[in-house]
């Protein structure tokens, strides 16, 4: 480990941020829009991406610089459990090329902003919508520290600061900086701003990924070399326990799977990740970009294998913080000026998915808590305003639970933010393909499933940590231990289909569903706005569909 600040790399590290930030701000006057006061052109980009460019925000916003940082440090620390990254990545797009269309298309017709706008129009129920959206913004809260944790990882390794250093304000000056800068172009661009800055970040890291996989390997000696050394290490006991190994046990397996497969179906379900689907400009763009964003998991596999190089290069030892084990390996490995370049993949990686957390965020507020709850007759640029200001305030909350908070307690609840979404399965995802289940069923459904999500998650803390410690329990009808976020969605489902059962008998009002068949299979242009309703987007309110799309 070098000492001191590495100058070379902290200049070139500057550069690409400095140059990341001028783009964003000239964002605000890309594709401007005839008005830039409405939250369809500030929040979702005036819906107006085509294929590339959301290929490049969805690849940004999904592939965090958390995701650079942790999978391979999930790798280093415990071998190839760390690689369950991989098949649910693999495993999310012929899931999501089922549903996405669908909720594009549906949205688009509608002139929906977020996924609960759709849950209140098809089940007629604000408090689904809100149970989903309040759902979606603590999910994503500890997800947007964790973007600056990876900001923080890289900085501590170039010696800025440092996470040692007794004078706090030194220590977090840079971070302060950096998220300045992040509030002020995302309240001045919007989703402009990352969409744009995406074709850098990923540029970046595709460059770092192709030369780390070749260089680094060749000064270890080859691939050979780094996995019998990797195994070496693995297999150094600690209380009689080793750390992990190259190959996962038998034991291990179906946690391993259950993660993968709960993991896939929650993925897409984010705010955030609903924001840049919506951002496109046609059904099509959706199709397309499920098929080649796997790509990003061949990034990601070879990502992975960083974890075992760290190993393999001596990086760390006892008691070594794994999350800053691949911004050393390449402080180690790489010439100074090329460990710039990796550090800024690294540091704008983070930039473009927080911008898009935090405008996602913002838009559930502001479409399906303040519109709907605390100002029904809010007008477009009211709406946009609003979600301004509380973009700024999300990153604060974040800023401050990093700030304030054990880096370990954020990176336990983003673990349950997984947990958490995988509830709102049931409601998004089965409201695109029929409406048999019942809103009030739903509800209850999504209440059993948090609660019994969160109370295992809870169980899985140790004496010494007294807070969220897991997310993987026992299956009571396998035996076997697997994600909790499966076993609750199941119990989710199972309370939703007794209860429609039930409801349906004893005749409940249902509610209006304001969406007809043909909203979710065509590209037809969204409805006028409707001239007696102050800030209507324009929604065309169809007839009540029991038997569902």
């Amino acid at each position: 480990m070098k000492n001191g600040v590495n100058g070379v790399a902290l200049g070139v590290f500057i550069f690409f941020f400095l140059a990341v930030t001028v783009l964003g701000f000239l964002a605000a006057r890309w594709r401007r829009a005839a008005d830039p006061l409405h939250l369809d052109e500030w929040g979702l980009g005036g819906r107006s991406f085509g294929t590339w460019v959301t290929w490049f925000l969805l690849g940004g916003d999904l592939y965090t610089a958390y995701t650079f940082v942790a999978v391979p440090a999930a790798i280093y620390s415990a071998g190839a459990s760390g690689f369950f990254a991989v098949p649910y990545t693999i495993i999310t797009y012929p899931l999501v090329f089922l549903f996405l269309p669908r909720l594009w298309s549906v949205s688009h017709k509608h002139g929906y902003v977020t996924s609960s706008d759709f849950i209140r129009g098809r089940f007629g129920s604000k408090s689904l919508s809100v149970a989903v959206a309040i759902t979606g913004i603590i999910a994503t809260m500890p997800y947007i520290a964790l973007q600056l944790v990876g900001i923080q990882a890289v900085l501590d390794v170039m010696g800025v600061g440092g996470s040692d250093s007794t004078n706090w304000f030194v220590k977090d000056l840079p971070l302060l900086i950096a998220f300045g800068v992040l509030a002020a172009y995302t309240y001045s661009s919007g989703l402009r701003a990352p969409a744009l800055i995406a074709f850098v970040k990923d540029a970046l890291i595709y460059i770092v990924i192709v030369v780390a996989i070749i260089y680094i390997p060749y000064k270890l000696g080859g691939f050979d070399d780094v996995f019998s050394k990797a195994g070496a290490a693995y297999a150094v006991k600690t209380h009689g326990v080793p750390r992990g190994s190259l190959v996962s046990a038998p034991q291990a397996q179906w946690a391993y799977a259950t993660l993968a497969m709960g993991s896939a179906m929650a993925l897409f379900l984010y705010p955030h990740s609903v924001t840049a689907v919506l951002s496109s400009k046609s059904r099509d763009t959706i199709r397309r970009n499920t098929t080649i964003l796997p790509l990003y998991s061949l990034m990601l596999g070879l990502l992975a294998m960083l974890g075992f190089m760290a190993l393999a290069a001596h990086v760390g030892g006892k008691g070594y913080n794994a999350q800053l084990a691949i911004p050393q390996l390449f402080e180690n490995m790489f010439p100074s000026w090329f460990a710039g370049v990796a550090f800024a993949a690294i540091g704008i990686g983070a930039l473009v998915p927080a911008a898009i957390m935090s405008i996602a965020a913002a838009n559930l507020f502001t479409r399906n808590i303040y519109r709907d709850l605390i100002r029904p007759d809010a007008t477009p640029a009211q709406q946009t305003a609003v979600s301004k200001v509380v973009s700024l305030l999300v990153k604060v909350g974040a800023l401050v639970f990093v700030l304030t908070m054990d880096k370990t307690v954020a990176i336990n609840f983003q673990l349950l933010g997984g947990i958490w979404i995988l509830q709102t399965v049931p409601a998004i995802v089965g409201g695109l393909f029929t409406r048999w289940f019942h809103r009030w069923a739903l509800l209850a459904g999504w209440a059993a499933g948090m609660g019994y999500g969160t109370w295992k998650a809870y169980e899985q803390s140790s004496p010494a940590q007294s807070h969220f410690g897991g997310n993987s329990d026992m299956i009571p009808w396998i035996g076997e231990k697997g994600y909790i976020g499966l076993t609750a969605f199941v119990l989710n489902i199972g309370v939703a289909f007794v209860l429609t059962l039930a409801l349906r008998a004893l005749k409940a009002p249902a509610g209006v569903d304001e969406t007809v068949r043909s909203d979710y299979t065509t590209e037809s242009d969204p409805a006028p706005a409707d001239p007696t309703v102050p800030g209507d987007p324009g929604v065309s309110p169809g007839l009540p569909e029991p038997a569902g799309a």
